[in-house]
């Protein structure tokens, strides 16, 4: 099966918080393709890349970016495919930075933001699960596993001196 999820980055280093979201994209056995594309670097490759996305046969992009973290945004503008950015934790503010970036887009370019760091990459991509679900039913009985087992997980372990 062709890719359904595009995982997207700013840069190499953005890798560390982003591998979290295609980790869980392969717990999930949901096809993926991950690279590194640059808002400001590479520009004409990011347009080329969102525009061709639903071609391609994505339909999600979770997008992962640090500091002025333009990518979400601006691959947002360029493709009418649910964009989920993940707002990279940078050294100068924190990721507060790039939260905002991320989070405060113009009416009329949605997109979905998600924590600051690891956790924001691994429900970007249990988000992405849930909108795949809606089309794919092996994707929806593969989220309500790994939710069962989470719950399961919590339930053998209440007692939190073991």
């Amino acid at each position: 099966m062709s890719p359904l999820v595009g995982v997207i980055m700013g840069s190499r280093s953005d890798w560390e918080t982003m591998r979290h979201a295609v980790e869980i994209l392969e717990r999930l056995q949901i096809p993926y393709e991950t690279r590194v594309v640059s808002a400001h670097r590479t520009p004409d490759l990011l347009f080329e890349y969102a525009q061709t996305a639903e071609a391609r046969g994505l339909e999600v992009i979770i997008a992962g970016a640090g500091g002025a973290a333009h990518l979400p945004g601006m691959t947002a503008s360029k493709t009418t495919l649910p964009v989920l950015g993940v707002p990279v934790q940078s050294r100068a503010l924190n990721g507060l930075d790039s939260l905002l970036s991320i989070v405060q887009m113009p009416a009329g370019i949605p997109v979905g933001t998600l924590a600051i760091g690891p956790a924001g990459a691994v429900n970007a991509a249990l988000l992405a699960a849930s909108i795949l679900g809606n089309k794919y039913p092996e994707v929806a009985q593969a989220l309500k596993e790994f939710r069962a087992r989470q719950t399961a997980d919590v339930l053998e372990h209440a007692d939190p001196r073991l």
